[in-house]
């Protein structure tokens, strides 16, 4: 069953091009026909054309060559010339189409491949990403595969050229000389022993060698992302020490691996020197004693030259199959890993839903990052957050208030518990659907190479201009982006390194609002800008946004004063609940952090008036 599995997973990839796996090959047994028939060409042009030997020994076809040439020896050697000619050219066009036909399969086999990885990482959720991690997922899609392409290439170079030319190498050896042909039935097993010890040495060590590159790209990736944190705190040599260290363990890696496979080549010539040296010996005797000629002598040691060094290519094609079998051990990890967050099972129904208004309750929810640990994340949750008003999340750090929103958007599932928006449990949602009804400006705010407008299309591809530099201005993010020299088509740089903490946060939540969302999730996403400026864009959202459900995570107090309700977090719970002036009067924690933000400025804590009727609440 396993094995059905496996061939069936990797023909997906074979089927589309099947005509270049099976044209490739042949073209190779064209040059393999080629390669064994000149040999004896040469034996020929020795033997009759310039040699002494008898045509009464000759072949009827020799003879009639020779007879065609007038029974001259300058016409019989060029006319057997022109033949090995035309054989060549024949051999090189065969060659040639096998190059070009396996190089069209190895590479369309790897682009199906890679794309299909990538689309599997996609359906990912935050818990399948981390288990792999980002270096490790991006040496799958990139060099494990190239491993898997490279060994497609010479497989198809190789596997009908290599057995066919030892097979049809020492069927001529055979005829030319069967008493000679003793010695490869020594040779044969013995090299075969020795390949095999080695390929089994080498075979565990790749996998760990792929593993080092894992670590090298981490370290690589995440020195060159932060390069201005590095240098901010000059820790160049740091970072070079590092990067020294992964590098090393690579190579020591990489030389445990190859340090075994350079024993093949060492090997093989042993074999082949230790081989001609027998044949020339005991046909060397053969020859004088007219038990054998000097032409099939020549054409003898080309073939056995021929059935070693193939066999040498052969080892060479398990040793390239050693590498790609631990890179296809890895990439099937990457294919076989089943999303812990899916859609698969909803009905019809169920797939159309879309959030309709953005009511958002949390029943019993209780979530670990690590499922075997005791700690609770969230910690029996309860909460009831009416359609269209505007939330408060703070707490200390660490406390679970991004843990939270994420259940919202299912970049998480809940382990006890439900979260439901309009009276239905998220999971019910096509994850499209659902995530297309959140905007979400998350704590790490990220942007992509391309232009400003490309980021922003992120929101709504389909939005015009004038939608988007809305979004822009209600995001406070117009101003900046138009004194750029190329406006909205200044390019951005990977991560958008090149616009400043502040520009970043507003870009991000200008895409945000360009979705339109009925619940807009805020992740501390304006802790790099002025306070004036963060509250012009709090303004802007009850304007553009009174219908959605607004949810703001923020550290300052001033950025959630004025929210319908603020919820009160820590330590995974929820501590309090109410408007600014039900929790000044009534919740420690709360006051506790009012007091450190705003004793600064002398303002007096002062229990307020209960909330208006007209509030809208939310329920614990």
């Amino acid at each position: 069953m396993r094995g059905e599995i496996f061939i069936k997973r990797w023909y997906k990839y074979v089927k589309p091009y099947l005509p270049y796996f099976i044209i490739g090959p042949i073209c190779m047994i064209v040059e393999v026909i080629g390669e064994i028939l000149m040999p004896k060409m040469l034996a020929m042009i020795i033997d009759y054309g310039v040699g002494d030997k008898s045509l009464e020994e000759a072949s009827g076809f020799v003879r009639w060559i020779y007879s065609v040439c007038g029974e001259q020896a300058s016409p019989f050697v060029i006319a057997v010339m022109v033949g090995m000619i035309l054989t060549a050219i024949i051999m090189m066009v065969g060659g040639v189409g096998g190059a070009y036909f396996g190089a069209k399969a190895s590479v369309n086999f790897a682009a199906d491949l890679r794309e299909d990885i990538y689309k599997k990482v996609q359906t990912y959720s935050f818990a399948n990403i981390d288990k792999f991690s980002t270096s490790s997922l991006i040496t799958r899609l990139t060099n494990d595969v190239t491993q898997m392409q490279n060994f497609i290439m010479t497989l198809l170079r190789m596997c009908l050229r290599a057995p066919g030319m030892i097979i049809g190498a020492m069927i001529m050896a055979l005829l030319l000389s069967p008493r000679l042909s003793i010695v490869l039935a020594v040779v044969i097993p013995l090299l075969a022993a020795a390949i095999t010890l080695i390929i089994s040495r080498g075979f565990p060590r790749f996998g760990a060698m792929q593993t080092k590159i894992d670590a090298l790209n981490a370290t690589v990736q995440e020195n060159i992302t932060n390069a201005r944190v590095v240098k901010s705190f000059v820790r160049e040599d740091f970072e070079k020490k590092k990067f020294a260290a992964s590098n090393s363990d690579l190579k020591q890696a990489g030389m445990a691996a190859v340090g075994v496979m350079i024993f093949m080549s060492p090997v093989m010539n042993f074999f082949m020197n230790i081989t001609t040296i027998a044949i020339l010996w005991f046909g060397g005797n053969m020859v004088v004693n007219t038990a054998m000629s000097v032409g099939d002598l020549s054409a003898f040691v080309t073939y056995i030259t021929q059935i070693l060094s193939n066999l040498m290519m052969v080892s060479f094609m398990f040793m390239q199959l050693s590498r790609a079998m631990a890179s296809a051990k890895r990439i099937s990890a990457v294919l076989d890993e089943k999303p812990d967050i899916d859609d698969e099972n909803l009905t019809k129904e169920e797939q159309a839903r879309t959030i309709a208004h953005g009511t958002i309750d949390f029943e019993n929810v209780s979530f670990r990052y690590y499922k075997n640990s005791e700690e609770k994340v969230l910690d029996n949750i309860n909460l009831h957050i009416p359609a269209g008003s505007t939330v408060g999340i703070i707490g200390s750090t660490g406390c679970g208030k991004t843990t939270l929103v994420s259940m919202i958007a299912r970049l998480y599932d809940t382990d006890e518990g439900t979260v439901k928006i309009d009276g239905v449990d998220v999971r019910r949602y096509s994850l499209y659907h659902l995530r297309e009804g959140v905007g979400m400006v998350l704590q790490k705010n990220t942007l992509f190479s391309g232009t400003v407008e490309d980021n922003l299309r992120w929101g709504n591809a389909r939005a015009t201009m004038e939608e988007i530099r809305a979004a822009a201005d209600h995001a406070q993010a117009d101003g900046f982006v138009t004194n750029f020299a190329d406006g909205y088509q200044t390019q951005i740089d990977q991560g958008g390194t090149n616009v400043s903490g502040g520009q970043k946060q507003r870009l991000c939540i200008a895409r945000a609002l360009l979705k339109k969302p009925k619940i807009l999730i805020l992740d501390d996403s304006t802790s790099a800008v002025d306070t004036a400026t963060e509250k012009r864009i709090r303004e802007a959202f009850r304007g553009e946004l009174k219908d959605s459900t607004k949810l703001i995570i923020a550290q300052r107090i001033g950025s959630v004063m004025e929210a319908d309700q603020i919820i009160v977090m820590d330590n995974g719970t929820i501590t309090g609940i109410g408007t600014h002036e039900e929790l000044l009067a009534n919740n420690t924690e709360y006051k506790e952090i009012y007091s450190s933000q705003m004793e600064s400025q002398s303002a007096p804590i002062q229990s307020a008036p209960p909330a208006e009727n007209n509030q809208k609440e939310v329920l614990a």
